[in-house]
């Protein structure tokens, strides 16, 4: 409980307060599921309807049975007795026999975890160092811009560095080209124009990256979202990443080249902060 009366934290499985999970799982045994993870601010998800609609599309694409009203239900529930951090929700297709053949009737699981945000360093905010991981993105047009659970290529390259210089790590696909960030979306400045890579074969469609390439499109500034090469990045004049729960971080360096913190990522910087005012 903290000093406000509102839950520190807990977690719930379909609805139920509890830490376990059947071991027959489908989300254990072959990352068979989704997540979404929404920032809580005043027990209200500024992003909510957008987490929703991925989570939607991601059901879709995995024939995977889905209960938005309930699901929403919930997270609104927990956003209230949280009152300020995170919320992580899973949905997994839920227990099955043995093997890879999904259960004909799947009956979900709806796992919930609500913790505090992590405190904010606020040296990010005037940018960071990327590492350039060596690890390569799997490519699989069917699941490209989902937020499923098979998440071991970010775990491999996320552990490639471990000093705190850097903060966040440049990934891309099997033929070396830009992708995303191991745990956020990419954009440039480049020529009087957004630019973000185009997610077709590889990565995750983030919540905040959308919002920004809207709320810009209706601002009348040019956004595109196309294959990047390396001299595409380097060539740019501004570049920086984005989360829900980050905002965005302008990107100052990578390697031997460094770009400013400049005035059209700060507008970025603008916007994703008004979202949680």
């Amino acid at each position: 409980m903290t000093g406000d009366g509102k839950v520190a934290g807990w977690t719930q499985v379909n609805g139920k307060l509890t830490d376990s999970l059947p071991l027959s799982d489908r989300g254990l045994a072959y990352g068979d599921g989704l997540f979404e993870t929404l920032r809580v601010v005043g027990g209200r998800m500024p992003l909510l309807a957008r987490h929703l609609q991925r989570l939607a599309r991601g059901c879709e694409a995995l024939s995977l049975p889905c209960d938005r009203a309930l699901i929403e239900a919930e997270l609104v529930d927990a956003a209230e007795r949280l009152g300020e951090g995170v919320l992580k929700l899973t949905l997994t297709r839920g227990s099955g026999p043995r093997g890879y053949a999904a259960p004909a009737q799947p009956t979900p699981s709806r796992i919930l975890f609500a913790a505090p945000l992590a405190p904010a360093d606020p040296r990010r905010r005037d940018g960071i160092a990327l590492f350039p991981c060596r690890t390569r993105l799997s490519e699989q047009p069917l699941l490209a811009g989902l937020k499923h659970l098979n998440r071991l290529d970010q775990v491999l390259a996320r552990s490639e560095w471990q000093s705190s210089e850097f903060a966040e790590g440049l990934v891309c696909d099997q033929q070396g080209r830009p992708v995303e960030c191991t745990m956020s979306n990419l954009l440039v400045w480049r020529d009087g124009s957004w630019i973000t890579p185009l997610l077709t074969h590889c990565g995750v469609r983030g919540v905040m990256r959308d919002y920004l390439l809207d709320t810009l499109a209706a601002q009348g500034v040019p956004v595109e979202e196309r294959m990047m090469d390396m001299d595409m990045l380097y060539s740019a004049q501004e570049v920086c990443c984005c989360n829900s729960l980050i905002g965005v971080w302008p990107v100052v360096r990578l390697g031997e080249r460094s770009w400013p913190a400049g005035p059209q990522t700060r507008l970025l910087q603008t916007l994703a902060e008004q979202v949680y005012q």
